[in-house]
């Protein structure tokens, strides 16, 4: 199936060169939105990179969007967000060190905690929390890297939790 998109002299441009002219048109301003929600800007390239591969994946829906650049940046802030939530719930499982530790020393014995405890995991759930919160891959690429459903990927982050949390006797929100 071809996606057409009319233009203004009544042509019609086909869906790839469409998604040309779209991607050309709105990246600097999605970069930015992004950059502004995160203040790393090879961070906000790279969600911005993502928004537009997530909707290649959807240009059906996109082109039919009133705004298909709005459409990408509620693509961009939703995964803004969702990394933001990704490093609370990491950063809540790290315990980060104190400000006054130095680059270089040795983690401290929550971090040697938390990667033993990992290890200890089955491999089921072990595999998903590295791909997830370590590698900061999103469900839908875990799954498809596992080859498993992504609300297997869901309830097994959630049992890696719990039994994370029971292992270090630490309180862990879901999020």
């Amino acid at each position: 199936m071809t996606l057409v998109r009319k233009v203004r002299n009544g042509g019609a441009v086909a869906a790839e060169t469409w998604f040309t002219e779209l991607y050309q048109g709105c990246y600097r301003r999605l970069v930015l939105t992004a950059y502004a929600m995160t203040g790393d800007l090879g961070v906000a390239e790279e969600l911005t990179q993502e928004a537009f591969t997530v909707a290649f994946g959807r240009r059906g829906r996109v082109s039919r969007a009133d705004s298909p650049e709005a459409w990408l940046r509620t693509v961009v802030v939703n995964l803004a967000r969702r990394r933001f939530r990704r490093k609370a719930m990491l950063d809540r499982i790290l315990h980060r060190q104190s400000a006054e530790a130095h680059p270089g020393d040795p983690p401290i014995g929550e971090h040697l905690d938390l990667h033993v405890a990992i290890r200890r995991l089955d491999e089921d759930l072990r595999s998903v929390v590295v791909l997830h919160y370590l590698a900061d891959l999103p469900v839908n690429e875990v799954a498809a890297i596992l080859d498993i459903p992504a609300g297997t990927v869901k309830s097994r982050l959630a049992r890696a939790r719990t039994a994370l949390a029971a292992r270090l006797r630490t309180e862990v929100d879901h999020v």
